[in-house]
């Protein structure tokens, strides 16, 4: 475990740069106020604690050059609209990363379908660079990215250069303005329009859970193994070390076991209401 000198205890992180991605969400690039980042893997998160409101678990969606984290953060409560006002100067706490990341390493050589919806592309940001960092590891590297609207659209810089890069990256959007022309629909109403090999295939899901079930559903229906469908689980977490429960669903800790898990294992555990 990494942080500060004790477990619970979050070290002191500088705000370096703050970019606002959309009217509630911002992206943070955070520094430590001594020493390094610790190194992290695609998919894991930190707990930011903004001083004097409280502590969120937030995904890391990527390395800044300088070396520090980026972490996109939406406004929806007391903690993350405090977090979101940060400037750069600032000092919040940061305990982490934690967590178990993206399957890399299983999709070596196999066709890549990464799959998000919303906020859920912040996590799938950095699996998406080290998959294009690594080109010849892996087969076909497709990317859907679904959005409520065209304005809430995150990441647009990268979804161009990932295309650039060879991926095929494809967009759709819930409600369309009048200057959409892109596909309209849910982000499983794509899957069938790119290009994977069903046996030789890797997914990786985040977004809404009712988007990652259909999402999922619809991948295995395909062909897709459920084992080697992955997604990014979000639940309350406090401690983030499975010591308050507080994430637990079913047998697992989803702070220390996920949030990063395959479908065969949480399937049954996602078909019931509330768990």
């Amino acid at each position: 475990m990494t942080g500060g000198p004790h477990p619970m205890t979050p070290a002191p992180y500088r705000v370096r740069s703050r970019r606002p991605d959309r009217a509630d969400t911002v992206t943070l690039t955070l520094e430590p106020v001594r020493g390094d980042c610790p190194p992290f893997r695609p998919g894991q998160f930190t707990m930011l604690y903004a001083p004097g409101v409280g502590e969120i678990a937030v995904s890391i969606s990527g390395r800044a050059r300088s070396g520090g984290y980026t972490q996109t953060i939406r406004a929806v409560g007391a903690v993350s609209a405090a977090l979101c006002g940060k400037r750069p100067g600032d000092v919040v706490g940061l305990r982490g990363p934690y967590g178990q990341g993206w399957g890399l390493r299983a999709a070596a050589g196999l066709d890549v379908v990464v799959a998000a919806g919303g906020l859920g592309l912040a996590p799938l940001r950095p699996v998406v660079r080290a998959l294009l960092r690594d080109r010849p590891g892996y087969g076909r590297v497709s990317v859907i990215a679904g959005s409520r609207a065209p304005g809430l659209l995150l990441f647009r810089r990268d979804l161009a250069c990932w295309a650039r890069q060879g991926a095929d990256v494809r967009v759709i959007v819930d409600h369309p303005d009048h200057t959409w022309r892109g596909p309209v629909g849910l982000v499983t109403g794509l899957i069938d329009r790119v290009v994977f090999e069903p046996r030789r295939t890797y997914a990786f899901v985040c977004g809404p859970e009712a988007m990652m079930r259909k999402t999922a559903a619809e991948l295995v229906r395909r062909g897709v193994a459920p084992g080697r469908v992955e997604l990014s689980l979000e639940r309350n977490m406090k401690c983030a070390v499975a010591r308050c429960g507080h994430c637990q669903f079913g047998p697992l800790f989803v702070c220390e076991d996920g949030p990063v898990l395959p479908y065969d294992r949480v399937a049954p555990m996602l078909a019931v209401a509330e768990l």
